[in-house]
């Protein structure tokens, strides 16, 4: 199954991959700004988001994200990654570090982060609220905890819409599908230079994440926003896609080939 998906423009690939809080929408504001800066842009939902369906069968993210590249012809990539999206993205460079030319994660977690006291206690609150049948409760739990201070109305309302839906289609299932065991991927395989930008106002989890990749990773380097929760991009949509243009244009030739 070939995750849904969005192509547009031309130039040098850059795969936008989401949050799970959210699904691939969450790249509205800075869809337009990177195809317009030169680069052909590609967005997907992960299964059971936005309108990729929930799994039939054992999954790996990470090979969905492979398959994906493949069956648009991309043999090279930028991955531009949120949150979850950001642990797939790193996935995905361990395990083929030839498919990706670099790697902007914001606030992104870790194949094999255990969770520290606030998160473990995030999804605990969260968990009770689903079995309970509050989703409308789970649904404001997510919006307090991921969206910093500056994140206004008509943001908070898009990440609630997000989120609800993929509440409403995960539960739908019949049956919760397992994902592939592949082990755990070797992050010192990774070649591609990376930014991890964390926010000072999310938890300590993806804090502490972005802080220690330029300890594993050889090409990486850190940056904290100072305004920022666990979602820049929706909080400050203008100023992060300047940011990731500046980072693509150091990191990903305007004359790189697909």
């Amino acid at each position: 199954m070939t995750l849904c998906h969005d192509v547009d423009g031309a130039g040098p690939a850059v795969l936008l991959l989401h949050s799970s809080v959210c699904d691939r929408r969450m790249w509205d504001p800075q869809w337009l700004t990177l195809r317009d800066a030169g680069y052909q842009v590609i967005r997907c939902d992960f299964r059971g988001f936005g309108e990729t369906p929930v799994p039939d069968r054992p999954y790996s993210e990470a090979r969905d994200v492979r398959d994906l590249l493949d069956a648009l012809g991309v043999q090279r990539v930028a991955l531009v990654a949120a949150s979850f999206g950001g642990r797939v993205g790193l996935e995905v460079a361990a395990r083929w570090p030839d498919r990706v030319s670099s790697m902007a994660l914001l606030c992104p977690g870790m194949p094999g982060h255990r969770p520290g006291p606030d998160l473990a206690d995030f999804d605990q609150r969260e968990d009770e609220l689903i079995e309970a049948g509050d989703l409308a409760a789970a649904v404001e739990l997510n919006v307090a905890t991921w969206l910093g201070p500056e994140a206004d109305e008509a943001t908070r309302d898009r990440v609630r819409d997000m989120q609800r839906h993929a509440f409403e289609v995960q539960l739908a299932a019949a049956e919760d599908v397992p994902r592939l065991d592949l082990g755990e991927p070797d992050l010192g395989q990774i070649t591609a230079p990376c930014l991890a930008v964390s926010g000072r106002h999310d938890l300590p989890d993806f804090r502490q994440i972005a802080a220690r990749l330029p300890e594993l990773l050889p090409e990486a380097r850190h940056l904290e926003l100072p305004w920022a929760g666990h979602l820049p991009s929706l909080e400050r949509p203008a100023e992060v896609a300047a940011l990731l243009v500046d980072f693509l244009r150091e990191t990903l030739p305007q004359s790189g080939t697909r």
